[in-house]
């Protein structure tokens, strides 16, 4: 399979988990389905970086729906407009559109205040999108590019990059 290839295929996965509804099209109901089961799974109902994490989710949909020019996408449009916004401009299209999201998700799950997921932290996230035991462990480890035992936002960062445009196999959308 073909990076290019690979990508897009990756995105269609993310826009079947988006459309939690499954009316095959994502729309903002669909983002706040998603930002809010994971503020659910990991136990931030009611806090300020739980709304954090639900505000960057909602202007991460705003961000490709004006791309769009619509306020709902089928697959196609998401595709297209996923790659124009996020995979084609590289670093930046992931630093712009995808970190200020992760940066959410890490607010949330780093307990420790240090700015960093340690893996007892990320434990909260692996479970909240299905993976555990030795699976969990090993995303963990590879993620983990400086080796510090800890992931920093760029780290995840640039798992979910690599994710999508193929070039690492980590289980990222779950399993």
């Amino acid at each position: 399979m073909t990076t290019a290839t690979k990508a897009d295929s990756r995105l269609e996965q993310r826009f079947r988990l988006w459309d939690s509804n499954g009316n095959g099209v994502i729309e903002r109901s669909d983002f706040e389905t998603e930002a809010d089961g994971i503020i659910s799974r990991l136990g931030a109902e009611g806090t300020a970086k739980g709304n954090a994490l639900r505000q960057a989710y909602l202007s991460m949909f705003e961000r490709l729906v004006e791309a769009a020019g619509t306020q709902q996408m089928n697959r196609e449009q998401f595709v297209a407009v996923a790659e124009q916004e996020i995979i084609s401009k590289g670093d930046a299209g992931f630093a712009s559109v995808v970190q200020p999201t992760i940066q959410a998700i890490v607010d949330v799950l780093d307990t420790d205040g240090d700015g960093e997921i340690d893996p007892d932290e990320m434990t909260k996230w692996f479970d909240a999108i299905g993976l555990s035991g030795a699976e969990a462990e090993r995303a963990f480890a590879e993620m983990d590019t400086d080796g510090s035992g800890k992931l920093s936002t760029t780290e995840l960062v640039n798992a979910v990059r690599d994710y999508h445009l193929g070039r690492n196999d980590i289980p990222l959308l779950g399993s």
